[in-house]
């Protein structure tokens, strides 16, 4: 079995691709499929701790609710 290279990619030059879900560092095109539909991974995942997630929609923006279990 073939291992594919690892290659290591600071986070802030990280990018998903939304069709084959690649990653790569390339923010014009993927360089598995050539896509341009692509998401910087920095702004969902580099959080510092007790930080609120950098989207539209804040955690507390939401009401706490209690989970029932059946």
């Amino acid at each position: 079995m073939i291992s594919p290279s690892m290659q290591h990619i600071p986070l802030k030059f990280a990018y998903l691709c939304q069709d084959c879900n690649s990653v790569g560092n390339s923010s014009r095109q993927c360089p598995a499929c050539a896509s341009e539909v692509l998401m910087g991974l920095a702004g969902v995942l580099d959080r510092e701790a007790g930080q609120q997630p950098k989207t539209a929609f804040a955690r507390s923006s939401y009401p706490q609710l209690t989970a029932m279990v059946a």
